[in-house]
């Protein structure tokens, strides 16, 4: 299921994936649909629905800010409207290989008005792999293999040499 998991039929995991119920995070796919994951240890991320913070990256410091009763995040980044639309459409793309821009749209009213036009450059950009009816943009199952090339054509952030995005 998704990209890069598997489960047995009738587990949690495949039953939110057969009923459009599968959620991603920093962990991979779950079933879970907290909107708050509190990431625990050196460099561990959390999100809330306000955003993300990731915790300092060295253990040392950071058993220091927990012994000390310090919180121990080191940064993290308010997320803009603009910001959950995408994280939306993105969050479709990787659990269902398709997008509800639609839907969408009606989640985020004007915000949201340059997603047509943004889908179909993408479905155009892939060709045959990604298709676009001007309300569902689909990762056709042969592009499967490049879903997450697909989502990443929606991150408005630069990613860095590594491929990670700058927003965390």
């Amino acid at each position: 299921m998704g990209i890069d998991q598997f489960a047995r039929g009738g587990d949690g995991l495949e039953v939110a994936a057969r009923t459009g119920q599968l959620r991603r995070n920093f962990q991979g796919y779950t079933d879970d649909t907290s909107e708050v994951l509190i990431g625990l240890g050196a460099s561990a991320i959390s999100r809330f629905p306000q955003g993300y913070s990731q915790n300092v990256s060295a253990t040392a410091i950071y058993q220091g800010h927990v012994r000390s009763g310090r919180f121990a995040a080191a940064r993290g980044h308010v997320m803009t409207r603009d910001d959950r639309i995408r994280a939306m459409l993105i969050e479709q793309l990787m659990c269902d290989f398709r997008a509800d821009i639609a839907e969408i749209m009606a989640a985020f009213g004007e915000d949201a008005a340059w997603l047509p036009a943004e889908a179909a450059r993408v479905a155009q950009a892939f060709g045959d792999f990604v298709s676009f009816d001007g309300e569902i943009l689909a990762i056709q199952p042969e592009g499967r293999p490049a879903a997450r090339l697909v989502a990443r054509a929606f991150d408005a952030y630069a990613l860095d040499r590594e491929g990670h995005s700058h927003a965390i």
